[in-house]
């Protein structure tokens, strides 16, 4: 199976979090779906889960052909793996061009990483 794209991001915690702490509120809403939300504030350090995920939408960024908003891309948990899901206007094109994205994340204390690859079938 080919690899259409990959995309990768680092996100620095300690500046999501000084955003956070700005304007939780706006930053959690603009950012991150309610699902999305509840699962990392049920963390010890919700930071590291949020910056995943933030990272996690920029490196599916880099690999779509066109702008999304950062609600479209959303990362759920299967089981002990994280996965990428998708509004309908994207999941739409996705099975339309046979694409399948793969994500892997990971943290520690000051940085958070993605890498998405999108792959044909």
């Amino acid at each position: 199976m080919p690899i259409v794209a990959v995309g990768t991001d680092i996100a620095s915690v300690s500046r999501l979090r000084g955003v956070y702490e700005r304007h939780p509120k706006r930053f959690l809403e603009r950012h991150f779906t309610p699902e999305e939300i509840a699962y990392c504030l049920a963390k010890a350090d919700p930071m590291l889960s949020l910056a995943a995920r933030f990272a996690a939408k920029e490196a599916f960024q880099k690999c779509w052909p066109e702008n999304h908003g950062w609600r479209e891309v959303w990362v759920e948990m299967k089981g002990p793996r994280p996965a990428l899901n998708f509004a309908p206007r994207i999941a739409e094109r996705m099975q339309r061009e046979g694409w399948r994205a793969h994500v892997s994340l990971a943290h520690e204390h000051e940085h958070a990483t993605a890498v998405v690859v999108l792959e044909a079938l």
